[in-house]
């Protein structure tokens, strides 16, 4: 039996003596797991943006001269710069929501806050994964309709491997890749920001029996 259970158990048996005690002992609680949660999806979120940032800047010379020679070198590092403006905007959405259940003094408002924090990194989950799939999808378009241009420039023919064929079993192979990228990804958020927005709409059903 957790800290929690304690103090819930106490005050149902001791409610007619120290109602208000126990009440305030129970929201206190709450509101430090509340806060401790959402402080990890803020810290969390740095996290993955500095990986994201440090796996651009570890991108092969080969991989960054076929992009460029395929003419869309600019076009991702200019959607790149986006994507990474939009993801700053969800950490600073974060931390607001930490800001913001740290000064909470009513049940209602941290029962509100904790509805926000959990809808922005639904909202955050759902754009990410968004943006990679659909980035993988355009690319993989891209490269399958100047799959010729492709195969010249990463000189193919040398090795052996014929022209016939090559776009289909290129746009499958990327295909397969694309989908294990992705799922890695939904694993990931399910692993980590699902198991905190659990615990976050626990605490969320806590409040609210306390303030029935």
């Amino acid at each position: 039996m957790d800290q929690l259970d304690k103090l819930k158990k106490e005050w149902q048996n001791r409610e007619q003596e120290l109602p208000k005690l126990s009440y305030n002992s129970i929201y206190n609680m709450l509101l430090k797991k509340s806060s401790s949660i959402v402080k990890w999806i803020f810290i969390i979120s740095i996290i993955e943006l500095l990986f994201w940032i440090g796996l651009n800047l570890v991108i092969p010379e080969d991989n960054l001269k076929l992009i460029n020679e395929m003419g869309i070198g600019d076009i991702m590092r200019y959607s790149n710069i986006v994507h990474f403006i939009i993801f700053s905007v969800f950490i600073f959405l974060f931390y607001k929501n930490y800001q913001s259940i740290q000064v909470t003094d009513t049940t209602k408002m941290l029962m509100q806050n904790i509805l926000k924090t959990r809808k922005t990194v639904r909202y955050f989950v759902y754009y990410n994964i968004g943006m990679l799939a659909s980035g993988l999808i355009i690319t993989d378009i891209y490269f399958y309709s100047r799959s010729q241009k492709l195969y010249e420039i990463m000189d193919f023919a040398s090795k052996g491997v014929p022209e016939k064929g090559f776009a289909t079993t290129f746009i499958i192979s990327q295909i397969i890749v694309g989908i294990l990228v992705v799922g890695l990804l939904i694993v990931f958020y399910w692993l980590i920001y699902g198991i905190l927005l659990k615990k976050l709409n626990k605490n969320y059903k806590e409040l609210k029996k306390i303030d029935d």
